[in-house]
């Protein structure tokens, strides 16, 4: 009998597909890597399996980073494998290959990423045919409720339905790969030229991205606050007080962005008006009218993710997991990878099931909203809501039929905020009556502005948070409930005042408003219908830009400092270059908006695969060309002049693209040779760390380095004077590590130990500006160190006392130690030093509160004690964030009962009931090896998922953090 083989995305999308086939197509059988039954096989991939790369014949490996092989375009791309689930891979093609198979069902996310991540799969398992040449069929859901499955396997769409889509996804990984390895290589080998090894990455959608960041901050540091004064009144009337601000009546638009109606631009012009109506009567014209303010529209992905950045602090690929994982495991929202803001015309008597379920849901504080709607039959056709044609693939995100049950506080935020929206669409607008009254004294005009809620309509669904969003009046013209005048009455001006006010630069990017300006390619759209229409011409899809950030803040080009983000030197350094070089494509999110409009059209068949490809291609010779044939000394820009003169001659220092350089006492010259550059070892120095470097000549440790070898080092970085030249050089300081990297022996005869390695047992001494175990530097015993134990005698500018090391090396903790600074926040604060086990390091534990829980950690906590001071090349594996726990004997105490229960968030992780704590980090170690969640890059950092985001807080960890986050969950039940 034959098969029909269906492939999932997850291995838990497999499991929901089988649970909702059973009922109608018998039981299936479990097997280690699919299930089966008598008419299908259903197994899966864990994401993407393969992946694109250049044939053999056109893979260069020596030399990729020279202009000599590049540009790289291949007529065709090979797959091969990925690494980390070559296994999972080869489970899918056997059984893909098998002969009962008849045939094959794509039931991958519904999208251009799950497109692909099936296509290439069939195509590996083709081999050299391309294919497995058996018929494919697609599954596309919405929902994951087992009845959306059912109804998904009964309307499954064509192979020639999806080629569209497929175009687009194999479109996209290559154009991706053309402009990535390409302009990577090639802006790698121009800022390589002169020696070291800098890597530049950039990508097709990445870049442009950084360039919106990079031109924000450019604005808002060429900004030149200006002065101006309002001229604020106040007016007596018969019935009480009320405010107005002075305005120009006659004013108009003009080229000044800063000018507006209510500015004055002088301090004597604002004392003239308010002295002249100071006490005088105003005659007062009014114009009341009603208007009203419908609801926001559905979420689409981008603005779900903007609204919960704006409202919770969360990041766009926190959301989109929290989205994701309400898809998928609970099956209480529908697809959230969706740019659609309607639901489908067909789609009302699902609204009206949809709100069944909430006035019956438990939720107390929207239950009689949804009873509301369904009594007064809110429920109904709108082209607002209901509209076809504004439906792509996917429609809007909105709550299913099914109520969920065992959210996380996060998931339960994210789904009240989705439900939320949801109802209030649907509920009438609000309505207010908005007062304008215009207060005129002598020659002058007082505007007032009065606005009354006088029917909340949808806004009763956000209660007093929209309330406080309607009182939120500004101080003198706007919101405020006005006072009556009587006809003919002139209220006299009891008092007039002007008041200072300094033009403010534009505002960062949150992630919130980049995700907006990627949305509409960088154009300022804030008009919702507007923002709708550009949303084709935007920068990535709203499945892939979280991960775009995520990316500029993972390579450096941004960081993020509360809600902000920050490009770096080294961002500002790229788009300088680019310009430089005037590859545009590069840095205009407009015209790579362009691009993403044109996989869009091929996705509906009206462009074909061919023409985009070439139009690629030639972008990609064109970027190479630019750079390889670039002949002048430097990239034009917009460089700083440092304040610190030229250690060698008192000249001026000016930064240009590659060095900061002495320019001679004019700062017009060639200067003495001074010169050092802006990018040793592939980090770039903001201009305040070069001015410190020249200033104090010695600045870190810093972080980032990364040697020829690619891998990651921290060092102080000095400015010295080399004799040879006659001039000062920057030099790299790795303190007393050079004796070991030199292998010259290393004599402790003459000290006394501080105590036992706590790795090795063998003694350890002082050694630089460390304590060294004896093993771990070549000595007369032994040449070859076998040991690796370091900790710094200073920390985060901290001294780490003789006597405090010994004490850590005799009981595994130091004394509360209280002059530790964060290398990120500047603060100080307290920590013990304590021996971690089983990270094998120096670690911070942090001092705990009365009520026997771990103190919050510290920013400063991100890097780990012997992390922080260390200054050796040696240090390239990463420091990291900690709070140990103090080590412990390991004879079973009466203490080390379970004595603890987790919180609900932890609960979800790892089970309610009581605990030991010494058992809780081996349950969450335990979970995070079974779900695959360290990151493939670093084995030591933790990537949360749904489950573990509560917990954790943010996005990922250090594995060093684990102990104390989870210790904050945990709840004393008293001795047992």
């Amino acid at each position: 009998m034959t098969k029909t083989l269906v492939i999932a995305e997850k291995p838990s999308v497999a499991q929901d597909i089988v649970r909702a086939l059973t009922p109608a197509y018998g039981k299936f059988d479990k097997h280690e890597d699919h299930f089966e039954n008598e008419q299908f096989v259903v197994t899966s991939a864990v994401g993407h399996l393969v992946e694109i790369q250049a044939p053999e014949e056109f893979d260069v490996k020596r030399g990729k980073w020279s202009f000599a092989n590049l540009p790289v375009i291949p007529p065709r791309f090979d797959l091969k494998p990925v690494d980390k689930t070559k296994s999972r891979l080869n489970a899918v093609v056997k059984q893909a290959k098998r002969k009962d198979v008849t045939q094959l069902i794509n039931a991958c996310d519904a999208g251009r990423e799950g497109e692909l991540i099936f296509r290439l799969i069939e195509q590996y398992a083709g081999g050299a045919k391309g294919g497995l040449g058996k018929p494919i069929q697609r599954l596309w859901l919405q929902s994951m409720t087992p009845q959306a499955i059912r109804e998904g396997f009964e309307k499954l769409r064509s192979e020639q339905q999806m080629q569209g889509l497929a175009d687009a996804a194999r479109s996209r990984s290559e154009a991706d790969w053309l402009v990535g390895i390409n302009g990577t290589r090639a802006m790698t080998a121009f800022n390589s030229r002169d020696g070291g090894f800098f890597l530049t990455t950039v990508g097709r959608v990445q870049t442009p991205t950084l360039s919106l960041v990079v031109d924000r901050e450019d604005k808002i540091r060429k900004f030149v606050s200006r002065d101006y004064w309002e001229v604020h009144g106040t007016f007596d009337a018969q019935a009480g007080q009320y405010l107005g601000k002075w305005f120009n009546p006659q004013w108009k638009k003009t080229e000044d962005a800063e000018a507006k109606a209510d500015r004055v631009w002088s301090a004597a012009e604002a004392q003239t008006i308010a002295a002249a109506v100071r006490g005088k009567p105003a005659t007062v014209t009014e114009e009341s009218k009603p208007t009203t303010q419908a609801s926001p529209l559905l979420f689409d992905l981008t603005s779900l993710q903007r609204e919960a950045n704006g409202k919770f602090g969360f990041s766009a690929k926190t959301t989109l997991a929290l989205a994701q994982s309400l898809y998928e495991r609970h099956k209480a929202l529908t697809y959230p990878r969706t740019d659609s803001r309607a639901l489908p015309e067909d789609y009302v008597p699902v609204a009206k099931q949809t709100f069944e379920m909430l006035a019956h849901s438990g939720m107390r504080h929207l239950e009689p909203f949804a009873q509301q709607a369904i009594g007064a039959g809110y429920v109904r056709p709108s082209k607002r809501i209901f509209d076809n044609s504004k439906v792509s693939d996917h429609f809007a995100i909105i709550p299913t039929t099914q109520a969920p049950s065992g959210l996380s506080e996060a998931e339960q935020k994210l789904y009240d905020l989705v439900v939320r929206r949801f109802m209030a669409v649907f509920f009438p607008s609000a309505e207010y009556q908005v007062t304008t009254r215009i207060s005129k004294v002598e020659q002058h005009s007082f505007k007032t502005e009065g606005k009354v809620l006088v029917k909340p309509g949808w806004l009763a669904i956000y209660g007093k948070e929209a309330a406080n969003e309607v009182e939120d009046a500004k101080e003198g013209d706007k919101g405020q409930p006005l006072v009556a005048v009587q006809p003919g009455e002139q209220p006299r001006t009891s008092d007039a005042q002007p008041k200072g006010l300094k033009t403010k630069p534009p505002a960062r990017y949150s992630e919130a408003t980049l995700l907006g300006a990627m949305e509409s390619a960088g154009k300022q759209i804030d008009d919702e219908e507007l923002r709708s229409a550009m949303q084709e011409k935007g920068l990535g899809t709203p499945a892939t830009r979280a991960a775009i950030i995520e990316g500029l803040l993972t390579e450096k080009y941004m960081l993020r400092e509360g809600r902000e983000l920050i490009p770096t030197a080294k961002a500002f350094q790229l788009m300088t270059l680019l310009r430089g070089l005037e590859v545009d494509e590069l840095c205009r999110a407009d015209l790579t908006g362009e691009w993403e409009y044109k996989l869009s059209q091929m996705e509906k068949g009206a462009l074909s695969r061919a023409a985009f490809m070439q139009e690629i291609a030639a972008m990609t010779e064109r970027m190479v060309k630019k750079a390889k044939e670039y002949d002048r000394d430097t990239i034009p820009g917009d460089y700083a002049t440092l304040a610190t003169p030229c250690p060698n001659c008192g000249g001026i220092v000016k930064e240009n693209y590659r060095r900061y350089a002495c320019t001679g006492v004019h700062g017009t010259s060639e200067g003495c040779g001074f010169s050092f550059t802006k990018s040793p070892a592939g980090r770039t120095f903001e201009t305040a760390e070069a001015e410190q470097l020249l200033r104090d000549r010695r600045i870190g440790p810093l972080e980032g380095f990364r040697s020829k070898a690619g891998w990651p080092f921290v060092a102080e970085v000095g400015i010295v004077r080399d004799e040879e030249a006659g001039n000062f050089k920057l030099e790299f300081d790795f303190g007393d590590d050079k004796d070991e990297e030199s292998g010259e022996i290393v004599d402790f005869s003459h000290q006394h130990s501080l105590g036992a390695c706590p790795k090795c047992g063998a003694p350890v001494f002082e050694h630089g500006a460390n304590y060294v175990c004896a093993k771990a530097v070549p000595t007369p015993q032994q040449a070859v160190p076998s040991c690796d134990f370091k900790s710094g005698q200073i920390i985060l500018q901290q001294p780490i006392e003789r006597e405090q090391m010994g004490k850590l090396l005799a009981t595994g903790k130091t004394d509360l130690l209280e002059k530790f600074v964060s290398n990120r926040t500047r603060r100080a604060f307290k920590a013990f030093l304590v021996w971690d086990k089983e990270a094998g390091k120096v670690n911070f534990e942090f001092e705990q509160r009365e009520s026997k829980y771990p103190a919050r950690k510290t920013a400063a906590a991100k890097t780990g004690a012997a992390g922080a001071a260390r200054t050796s090349a040696a240090a390239k594996k990463a420091p990291a964030a900690k709070k140990a726990p103090a080590a412990k004997k390991t004879a079973a105490r009466k203490p080390a009962a379970a004595n603890y229960r987790p919180d609900a968030a932890l609960a979800a992780v790892i089970g309610d009931g009581a605990v030991a704590r010494t058992e809780v980090v081996k349950k969450v170690w335990d979970y995070v090896k079974a779900h695959n969640l360290q990151d493939p890059k670093d084995k030591r950092v933790i990537v949360a998922d749904a489950k573990l985001l509560p917990v954790f807080g943010k996005d990922r960890i250090n594995m060093f953090e684990l102990t104390g986050i989870v210790g904050q969950h945990l709840h004393s039940q008293g001795e047992a």
